[in-house]
């Protein structure tokens, strides 16, 4: 098979290579990003599984290549961009890397597919080790570097590094056991009989009623198919959120819009008597999160975990929030059917 090195994205200007979970007109590109040109025939949810698919069908324009770059660090672009440097021991893992690529990025764990707990033993090491060594997820903003170039140093290190934990992870079990168990405590919790799970497909919803927040990987687990999550926890705490599934182009399924937040935070806003505001983040951000604020949170707050940061208490009851939030969306998506492929054109265009 074609022999590849990592390329930093910044030399891509200069030097043509596969671009994976990013977009640049000087290569082949395998990113499952909105109105990426990937070829047609590659398509799949995540960029690693394109990168796995160019590799099972022997793309022939890989040949055309000697590099693979990506201009972000996340477990999916470093899974695709592993791939390539190492063609024989992906596809010997392929199952394991593609649970990873979906764990990582769309934070959907199932228990019950084959190799998920190889692959979050695994993405709970990077998770572990990005965070020791260099800065959290989208924690970039807090450098003077920007991403594209603060990623770099991750690159090389993990790129280095994922062969020897993928074919024995046990070995790293002291850099991954603390996440794994945080993971598996909450994934009993949400599918536990303590929590209620109700989902409306007609809105492409999935509202949790759990007792405390927990771990993405474990709030999401109940999630799979779905692209808009409520969040409700004791003493009237709420969060909702559209997944990053409603940013990337899903090749398995069509998927409504993403819909804007504000408007409903302002309608909520009309509603709270407590001292606090109903915020929400605007349709492009990569996870929009709509949340009653105290303190605004960066980026990397946003990113972290739902036990990681405060949730504060709304005066809306249960009831009331449920109604307000479900009228608002069956509003917005009464004369729109599912489709795929949207634009980001097409999206700002349909918004309410």
């Amino acid at each position: 098979m074609q022999q590849f090195t990592y390329l930093p994205f910044p030399q891509i200007k200069n030097t043509p290579a596969v671009v994976v979970d990013s977009f640049h007109p000087n290569g082949l590109v395998l990113s499952h990003w909105r109105e990426a040109p990937t070829p047609a025939a590659l398509r799949e949810d995540t960029s690693a599984g394109m990168v796995l698919q160019a590799l099972k069908q022997e793309w022939p324009d890989l040949k055309k290549y000697q590099f693979v770059t990506a201009n972000h660090f996340d477990i999916d672009a470093l899974v695709g961009v592993w791939a390539l440097l190492h063609p024989e021991l992906a596809l010997a893992h392929e199952e394991t890397l593609r649970q990873m690529a979906i764990i990582g990025d769309f934070r959907e764990l199932d228990l019950e597919a084959p190799q998920a707990m190889e692959a979050l033993q695994l993405v709970c090491w990077i998770n572990s080790q990005e965070k020791e060594r260099f800065y959290p997820p989208f924690g970039a903003e807090e450098l003077e570097e920007n991403e594209v170039t603060a990623s770099i140093p991750k690159f090389h290190y993990f790129l280095e590094k994922f062969d020897q934990v993928l074919v024995n992870p046990a070995l790293f079990r002291p850099e991954w056991e603390a996440e794994v168990s945080k993971v598996l405590e909450g994934y009993r919790q949400v599918h536990g009989s303590e929590s209620k799970i109700i989902q409306v497909r007609d809105l492409g919803l999935v509202i949790i009623d759990t007792p405390a927040p927990v771990h993405y990987y474990a709030l999401f687990s109940a999630t799979a198919g779905y692209d808009l999550v409520v969040s409700c926890y004791p003493g009237q705490r709420y969060e909702v959120e559209a997944k990053y599934t409603t940013w990337v182009d899903l090749d398995s399924r069509p998927a409504l819009p993403r819909p804007d937040f504000r408007p409903l935070a302002s309608l909520l806003t009309t509603l709270e008597t407590s001292d606090f505001v109903w915020t929400a983040d605007g349709i492009t951000d990569t996870g929009p999160l709509l949340r009653l604020e105290g303190a605004p949170l960066t980026k990397a707050q946003r990113y972290g975990n739902p036990f990681e940061r405060t949730i504060y208490p709304s005066s809306i009851s249960q009831e009331k929030f449920l109604q307000t939030v479900t009228g608002y969306l069956k509003n917005a998506f009464s004369k729109t059917a599912p489709k795929k492929n949207w634009t980001w054109a097409q999206m700002k265009a349909w918004q309410p």
